[in-house]
């Protein structure tokens, strides 16, 4: 517990009440408004306590990440491992990138697909006309 009472920790319990005050006092003063005829505050006066009520969640949700970790740590350290050519189990393994060869792939129908000849053939004039239509082909 002693972790929740650092000075970063009691800024965060700090900006906690403060949030949630003044989204709840926002809140109430939507519900004032809705009830003196402003519809669209109606709105609004849901909207604000679901603003206070996140505040809360992730206030909370830290709260237990902080004490999970402090629970997780080990109180005594562990002993040093003699020095050998393998790293030790603690440390993360670094990963090499994959090499991939960058080889152009051969077409499966071979060389002579006259469907895909047809269609770079398109493609070439209508990269030549830039200005028509592909209905103006004439192939």
């Amino acid at each position: 517990m002693k972790r929740l009472w650092t000075p970063a920790w009691i800024a965060r319990h700090v900006a906690m009440v403060v949030l949630v005050v003044g989204f709840l006092g926002l809140g109430w003063w939507q519900v004032t408004r809705a009830a003196g005829g402003n519809t669209l505050s109606f709105g609004y006066a849901i909207e604000w306590p679901v603003f206070a009520a996140f505040v809360v969640f992730v206030w909370w949700r830290e709260l237990r990440h902080t004490l999970r970790a402090t629970r997780e740590e080990p109180t005594t350290p562990a002993p040093p491992t003699a020095a050998g050519p393998e790293p030790a189990a603690a440390t993360p393994a670094v990963r090499r990138p994959v090499r991939v060869s960058r080889v152009p792939a051969v077409p499966v129908g071979g060389a002579d697909d006259g469907e895909l000849a047809a269609y770079n053939r398109y493609l070439a004039w209508l990269n030549a006309n830039p200005g028509a239509r592909p209905g103006d082909y004439p192939g």
